[in-house]
């Protein structure tokens, strides 16, 4: 399974949407973090092996796409951090991780 990047705000609310029927979850990642990349191999690492099929992945470069950063924060009411994981149900912040605590062992105890 892979994620899906999203550069517009239209594509989060779009996600933010379809979290009313549909989980999301999202990795705020920064290409110029070594945490972030870290953050990024678990995100990948549990894709790779038994990812829960009833949920959306997706990815925001959160250098790349500010605006849109910036929306997620605003509309979950989730102070930015980066690397972050959210899992969003009904149109609400379920669960995050930040820094070091994006793990693939995280992700398969709450989403799996």
């Amino acid at each position: 399974m892979n994620w899906k990047e999203i550069t517009t705000i239209e594509e989060w609310d779009e996600i933010f949407k379809k979290s009313a029927t549909k989980d999301q979850v999202i990795l705020k990642h920064s290409t110029t973090c070594p945490v972030s990349t870290n953050a990024l191999n678990e995100y990948n690492a549990y894709l790779e092996d038994r990812p829960n099929e009833n949920i959306d992945y997706t990815l925001v470069k959160v250098r790349e796409s500010r605006p849109v950063s910036n929306k997620i924060e605003a509309d979950l009411d989730v102070k930015h951090e980066s690397p972050q994981i959210i899992y969003i149900k009904d149109q609400k912040k379920y669960w995050s991780a930040t820094h070091w605590s994006v793990t693939k062992a995280h992700m398969n105890a709450v989403m799996n």
